[in-house]
């Protein structure tokens, strides 16, 4: 009998295979789903019917056909429905930080993200803004201009069927990669802050589809010349923790574009 850890995994899997295959078509039923991946077709109905994450990534048509609400290819038409903005990062860069901003708040308007500034929100957008410029500041440095045709996304929010609450600070999206950035304004690491890192990546892995490795990243703008692996709670899996600064340092360990 498989152990709570096992089947978590196997509903994941056939989550992202089912989202996947919605995904790739522009319509499709249970039944089709069902043989299409040689499932079973009440599970196929019950990861439709019942799974929280399904409810915010697909929809159903009058004539019973699903489809997803974002592409699984670049462009990611359809992520902007859950970014406060979402672009590549040639039209990113081209924006002032103003006009950014003002994007910026009418998304996390449109997805309904709390803007209340009490805490200081509107800096940390601002700090996550200047961690992404100096990244690319770097990057093109290095490897040119090949990284304006990635894609950015600030502020991912899922929540629209109130069972899945994700929050992702900053998505970098390659060829073939999700980078998913968590900023916190410090210069220490807290263990809770890199479980917080680490835990939307299964989410993040249906949401992209098969196609894309997601890598969460704990990133602390604080700090400085830090790079380095650490433990995600008590398991054997890790996760790159850096400063702002070293950060294209992540990019190289998982791109190798200075080898």
């Amino acid at each position: 009998m498989p152990d709570d850890g096992q089947e978590v995994k196997r509903v994941e899997q056939a989550d992202r295979e089912i989202c996947a295959l919605i995904c790739r078509n522009n319509g499709i039923k249970a039944k089709e789903i069902a043989k299409e991946l040689n499932m079973d077709r009440q599970a196929v109905n019950h990861a439709l019917y019942n799974s929280s994450l399904m409810k915010e990534l697909c929809w159903q048509d009058g004539d019973y056909c699903w489809h997803g609400i974002m592409k699984q290819a670049r462009p990611h038409t359809g992520l902007q429905e859950f970014a406060g903005y979402y672009d590549t990062v040639r039209n990113f860069l081209a924006l002032s930080g103003e006009e950014w901003l003002e994007r910026l708040t009418e998304g996390c308007t449109n997805i309904g993200r709390n803007l209340n500034d009490t805490r200081g929100l509107f800096h940390s957008f601002r700090d996550c803004r200047a961690q992404v410029l100096g990244l690319f500041t770097d990057l093109r440095e290095m490897i040119g201009d090949s990284c304006l045709d990635w894609e950015v996304a600030f502020e991912l929010r899922l929540k629209r069927s109130r069972h899945v609450r994700i929050y992702a600070d900053v998505l970098i999206i390659t060829e073939n990669r999700v980078f998913s950035l968590e900023f916190k304004m410090k210069d220490q690491i807290n263990p809770e802050e890199i479980l917080q890192a680490a835990k939307y990546s299964p989410y993040l892995e249906i949401m992209f589809g098969p196609e894309y490795e997601v890598i969460p990243v704990l990133v602390l703008t604080a700090a400085r010349d830090i790079f380095e692996f650490a433990p995600i709670g008590k398991t054997d899996a890790v996760l790159p923790v850096c400063s702002g600064d070293m950060l294209f340092n992540v990019f190289d360990e998982y791109l190798g574009f200075l080898k």
